[in-house]
C-alpha cells in the first residue's frame, strides 16, 4: 500500500509541475478576479502540506525542519492563511518551486524509510481511509490533486489554455 501511495504522490506532483511549468512566473502572484487564491499560494501550501502529512505527522518535528519550513513560511501558506498578490512579501516563483522540490525529496525519503509499525500508529484528521499514519500518507496525493485542480482553474482564469 505504501508503494502505491508513493507512486500516486509522484503522479500528482508530476501533474502539478506540468501545470506550473506551462504558466509564466509573472502570473504566479496574480489573484484572478472572482477567485480567492493564486499560484504562489497554491505552491507554498503544497510544500507546507506535504511536509505536514509526510514528515511532521509521521515522525514529529525535527530541528532541521525549521530551515525547511520556517514558521513565517508555514503561517503564510497554511490552511487558514490568506493568499497575497504582493511579490515583495513572499518568495519568488523560483524559490517556491525549489522549496516544493526540497520538501518532496525529503518527505519521500522519510516516508519510504519509515517502518510498517510506525505507519500503523494512530493519527487525527486529516487522513484517508484509515486513522493511522499510513492514512495520512494516502491522503497526500488526494490533497495535491485537489490543489492541482485549483491551479488548473487559476490558469484558465488567467487566460491560459488547458494542458490536458
Amino acid at each position: 500500500m505504501l508503494e502505491s501511495a508513493v507512486a500516486q504522490i509522484q503522479f500528482a506532483r508530476n501533474y502539478t509541475l506540468e501545470l506550473l511549468g506551462a504558466t509564466p512566473e509573472k502570473d504566479w502572484f496574480v489573484i484572478p478576479e472572482g477567485l480567492p487564491t493564486n499560484l504562489a499560494w497554491q505552491v507554498g501550501h503544497l510544500a507546507v502540506s506535504q511536509y505536514g502529512l509526510l514528515m511532521f505527522r509521521i515522525r514529529g518535528r525535527d530541528p532541521a525542519d525549521l530551515d525547511l519550513i520556517p514558521g513565517r513560511f508555514r503561517k503564510a501558506y497554511s490552511r487558514q492563511s490568506t493568499p497575497s498578490d504582493s511579490q515583495e512579501k513572499q518568495p519568488t516563483a523560483k524559490e517556491l518551486l525549489e522549496r516544493l522540490g526540497e520538501v518532496h525529496r525529503r518527505a519521500i525519503a522519510e516516508v519510504t524509510s519509515t517502518s510498517v509499525e510506525t505507519l500503523m500508529e494512530p493519527v487525527d484528521m486529516p487522513y484517508a481511509a484509515y486513522p493511522i499514519k499510513l492514512g495520512a500518507v494516502l491522503f497526500c496525493p488526494l490533497h495535491e490533486q485537489i490543489h492541482a485542480g485549483q491551479i488548473g482553474l487559476i490558469r484558465r482564469a488567467l487566460g491560459h489554455e488547458p494542458i490536458r
